[in-house]
């Protein structure tokens, strides 16, 4: 009977902790990289796009990057330095990261330069813009809230079906941005250690 009174303490323990973590959502545009102190590990095999957090404030670092079709067989890759945003998760809400997409590899370079990112909970209309900041040590205010366990949740690397709209703004000009699998091959294998290419060159012989 005592057994049975531990075990389901601990479940009623384990579901209070597991429901109080929210989770933040990145588009394929912006790679996190680190909540406070703790890094955020990428793969070549797996990405991660979805964070999860218990409600407080953190430090979030990230980078932009995207990928331009400029020709036939060409594609040009853009890229902002990592910077740390300020976020504040909010009990029982989760979120997803926005921004305005460049319609070109111009207008990229222009934003890869000062980056402008909202936090937009999911079912609400409205989206909260997110200041760039200096990362701040643990001994700061916004640190001593985020105390709280960070779950990165990670995906294999697969191929996602692309959908187009059955009727594409500016004709077939619209279809120039949507980059070809090859050039996202090509971006991804850049992206990748020696290792992984290692890796992976050994997974698609067998």
């Amino acid at each position: 009977m005592r057994k049975l009174v531990l075990l389901s303490s601990a479940l009623m323990l384990f579901n209070s902790f597991s429901s109080v973590a929210e989770t933040i959502h990145f588009p394929e545009e912006f790679v996190p990289l680190q909540v406070g102190d703790r890094l955020i590990e990428q793969s070549f095999f797996s990405r991660v796009d979805d964070v999860e957090l218990a409600p407080g404030t953190y430090q979030v670092k990230m980078k932009y990057t995207d990928l331009f079709e400029q020709g036939y067989d060409d594609h040009q890759v853009v890229e902002s330095e990592p910077f740390w945003v300020e976020v504040t998760v909010e009990s029982g809400k989760d979120y997803d990261l926005v921004f305005n997409r460049a319609s070109n590899a111009v207008a990229a370079e222009v934003f890869a330069e000062s980056p402008q990112v909202s936090l937009k909970a999911k079912g609400s209309e409205l989206a909260v813009p997110l200041s760039i900041i200096g990362y701040r040590a643990a001994s700061a205010p916004v640190q001593a809230v985020a105390t709280a366990p960070v779950v990165a949740s990670s995906k294999p690397a697969t191929a996602t079906p692309v959908t187009l709209p059955a009727k594409v703004p500016g004709g077939q000009a619209g279809l120039k941005n949507t980059p070809s699998a090859a050039a996202m091959l090509e971006f991804w294998w850049q992206q990748a250690s020696p290792e992984e290419r290692r890796a992976f060159l050994q997974k698609v012989s067998n």
